[in-house]
């Protein structure tokens, strides 16, 4: 065999994305070929390079002594993406070739060592450079030709619901995504009102869930701001989700629209107005306690977590009182109607503490429930 290529016993699985392969593979192999890209924000291009977290120093020492222990086991499956260009599939022998190629559409080539970019995987691989043995075995599951979108939306599959990964990171990566779901309209969103010089929430939102270099004041995590809109204009996300990418149509009843009042805007694709609704709404809080708003003291509550999350609980209330049943031609309520409310609150802008807020739901509710006794 080729030193430049890997053959792998690998059966063809198929299912609603697409096919792709399950395989066994050497971990000397899989080092050899594969790679971790990393996804970065460059300047103003926000431009995607890559989908895998960073690596943690601890949890990689925690791997590398696991490896050499006398039943170490990774039962689950590595997942790869690799070119089309990199693979060949030999259906008699059941066996997939892995090789160095050229990208037909770039023209460049592609390194041995940079076949398969990791989509899930990638502690566990780098802990591997660190066993002693000769032999260990892994499952794969090998995507080839996976574009951009599938790649993301398959790094978001799989770890969407696992703590140990930045939820941000997991949202933004739904940008890539193929086709329209109530998780892209959130990151539409949520990436506008943190640009717009119209919004109360200009550089605001952290957008990877970390501090964005450069910037201060940032006080909500993207995946924060997501996660409390997507109750507004979806009930299943999953569902809408499929039935877009089928190009099927949505609907929308009157249940719905008291469950998730921004629905029918979402339905029709206007996320635009569902951001000018926010950008009112929060131009009013900011408009009424403004110190409070504007200041990233230590303790202040209205611009982060508990506060925005408890004013979001209260915008629902506050839109279904003021719009009863859905009008599409006038979903947007005015701003001056919105400060009376506001001005009802009987908060000053010392209020807005974590003392009298504690950090967690139990200052959110309490919050909430101040807010919600002026309707």
């Amino acid at each position: 065999m080729n030193k430049e290529e890997v053959r792998i016993p690998a059966l063809v699985v198929d299912q609603p994305i697409g096919e792709f392969y399950i395989g066994v593979v050497s971990f000397k192999d899989l080092l050899s070929i594969s790679y971790a890209d990393m996804r970065r924000i460059e300047g103003d291009l926000d431009r995607y390079v890559g989908i895998q977290r960073k690596l943690v120093p601890e949890r990689l020492q925690e791997i590398g002594k696991f490896v050499n222990g006398i039943d170490a086991t990774f039962p689950t499956s590595i997942v790869v993406a690799v070119p089309g260009c990199c693979a060949s599939y030999d259906p008699v022998a059941k066996e997939l070739s892995l090789f160095s190629g050229v990208d037909e559409s770039s023209g460049e080539a592609i390194a041995f060592k940079e076949i398969a970019k990791i989509l899930d995987g990638q502690h566990r691989i780098e802990g591997l450079k660190k066993y002693a043995g000769s032999t260990f075995d892994l499952s794969v599951s090998i995507f080839v030709e996976a574009d951009l979108a599938d790649q993301a939306y398959l790094f978001a599959t799989v770890n969407l619901a696992q703590t140990k990964v930045n939820r941000s990171l997991v949202y933004d990566l739904l940008d890539y995504s193929k086709a329209r779901s109530p998780q892209k309209s959130c990151h539409d969103v949520s990436v506008a009102l943190d640009k717009h010089p119209s919004s109360p929430f200009v550089e605001m939102i952290k957008r990877l869930g970390n501090a964005t270099p450069g910037r201060t004041g940032e006080t909500l995590t993207q995946a924060t701001f997501d996660t409390a809109l997507l109750p507004f204009i979806s009930i299943d996300t999953q569902k809408d989700r499929e039935l877009l990418a089928r190009g099927k149509s949505l609907r929308m009843n009157d249940a719905d629209y008291l469950r998730a009042p921004f629905r029918g805007l979402w339905v029709d694709g206007r996320d635009t107005d569902i951001a000018r609704i926010l950008i009112e709404y929060f131009g009013a809080v900011a408009e009424r306690w403004p110190a409070a708003w504007n200041s990233r003291e230590k303790g202040n509550i209205l611009p982060r977590t508990n506060g925005f999350r408890a004013f979001m609980r209260f915008l629902k209330q506050l839109y279904l009182r003021e719009r009863p049943s859905f009008k599409m031609e006038d979903a947007i309520i005015p701003r001056s109607r919105i400060t009376q409310y506001l001005e009802a609150v009987p908060l000053n802008e010392q209020d807005f503490s974590s003392s009298r807020f504690p950090p967690g739901t139990s200052g959110e509710k309490k919050l909430f429930e101040t807010l919600k006794m002026t309707l």
